[in-house]
Formats: structure tokens, sequence, C-alpha cells
């Protein structure tokens, strides 16, 4: 905190006042610091109270329009979001947006990160079409910025594809989640988690049209990457399994769908890592 006693007659501050000055600054990022590992850990109760702080302490020190509360507003709307507190985690997103764009310009890298989680907020509560805009505003920004063939362009291409595909809108889905899927298998390779996400993604999309030999086949390559590079009790297995169990019970295969629910089961009941 900065009182008078810090200033000399002339109304500077001495060499001594700066120490304290640039001390009490740092606070405010290790705060913010530390709550990232607490939210890492799973921890959110201890986090969101050294969020808190860390915004208070920087919007004291630096004032309400410095990039730093951005960044500290961002990260508690990501908590706020990871626990379904959506009302409160929106209302940071708009605020740590708003600071970005005015301070760094329409088109920096952290404007297009709120922007495409604050998309993906808006998503989960079924506001697809403010979603849409934001999804559709981050994708022009990334692909300016990094070019058409980037990973991160496929990433919201994978997004916005998910959206449409929520929406029942198949015909936009499908082209924004094979453009995507090509993206990352040109970057990583054709045995990459990534690229098992989105095929994932591009299997529920064909079983929602009930293109079923489509979805198989895309479901199993999904799962054998996850396997191979994860290992085969890996959660994320598990979830790829899920949407099979669903797939085979719809199709009227009820003997994939018993073995697969007792692997899920098995995998489940496993220790979690730490």
């Amino acid at each position: 905190i900065v009182t008078e006693w810090l200033f000399d007659c002339q109304g500077t501050v001495s060499t001594m006042s700066w120490h304290i000055i640039l001390s009490t600054m740092s606070w405010h990022l290790t705060l913010n610091n530390l709550a990232l590992v607490y939210v890492a850990q799973g921890q959110y109760t201890e986090a969101e109270p050294l969020f808190k702080r860390s915004f208070s302490m920087t919007e004291k020190i630096l004032g309400p329009d410095h990039p730093d509360l951005a960044s500290t507003l961002y990260n508690l709307a990501r908590l706020y979001r990871m626990q379904t507190k959506y009302s409160e985690a929106e209302s940071l997103y708009k605020r740590s947006l708003d600071i970005w764009e005015k301070a760094l310009g329409p088109d920096h890298p952290n404007v297009d990160n709120s922007l495409s989680n604050f998309a993906s907020l808006l998503h989960d509560q079924g506001k697809y079409a403010e979603a849409e805009i934001l999804y559709k505003r981050s994708l022009a920004i990334r692909e300016k910025a990094f070019g058409p063939e980037n990973p991160k362009v496929a990433t919201t291409l994978n997004n916005l594809g998910v959206l449409y595909r929520d929406q029942g809108k198949y015909s936009d889905s499908e082209p924004l989640l094979k453009r995507s899927l090509a993206i990352r298998e040109k970057a990583y390779g054709p045995n990459h988690p990534d690229v098992a996400w989105v095929l994932n993604n591009l299997a529920l999309l064909y079983d929602k049209q009930e293109k079923n030999r489509e979805a198989e086949a895309l479901y199993k390559r999904a799962l054998t990457i996850r396997e191979k590079a994860l290992g085969a009790n890996y959660p994320d297995v598990a979830a790829v399994c899920e949407n099979m169990v669903k797939f085979y019970r719809k199709i009227g295969n009820t003997k994939e769908a018993e073995k697969l629910e007792i692997r899920i089961n098995e995998i489940r009941s496993r220790p979690k890592r730490k």
C-alpha cells in the first residue's frame, strides 16, 4: 500500500519507496500463480480466495484497467466455469475481455484466449448465437496471427464444428471438423491424442446422422490412438468407450456395449493419478 510517507518533500518516490512498491506489486502475481497451482490440483476452494486477493491488490496498485487485472479476472472466470458458476464466470470474462481490448487492441493473443474461453462458456449454457459470434471472431484472429494451418486454428474449428453439431446444423459442422482433423494430422501425425479428440467429435456427428459405419470406424480409431498414446486405463480412454456404449446400444449391439461397460467400470475404479 502506498502511503504519504513513501514520498519525499518534492512529491517524488524515493529509491526505498520503489522497492516497497515493487515488492507489493509482485505479491499480486505470486497470489495469482499460487491459485493456478491449486486449480491444477483440483483444489478450487483454496484457489478462489487467492484469486480474489490478487484481484483486489492489482486493482488497488495498478488501477481498474490494467492488463494484469484482466489476467486475474480471466483466471477466476475459468475457475468459476469449472465449478459451473456460469453467471459469475460470464461477468468476469466480459470484464477481462474489455480490459484487454482497450489495453492491447482487438487482435492480441490475450484477447483471443478470452474470446475462445468466453465462447465455450456461452456454448455450455446453450447460448449458441452469442457463442458463434465469439468463435468466429477468435477464428479470424488466429488465422491472421498464426496462419490457416496452425493447430490453434484447428482448435477453434473443432469448437465451432461442435457448436453447429449441437444445434443440428450437420452440414455446417462436418467441413469444420474435417478441416480441424486435417490440420492436426499434418501438424502432429495421425496417432496423436489431439487427433483422437477430433475423431471422437466427428464420430459423434456421424452417430447423430445415423451414419453408423462411418461413426464406428472413427470411434475405433480414436480409441486405438488414445490407448496407444495414453495407456489402456487412462480416463480419456473411458470417455471414448462411453460414447461407444451409447452407439452400440442404439444400433442393438448389446454384446459390444456390455464389454465396454465392464472396461469403463475397471478404469473408473482405479485410483486417480497424483
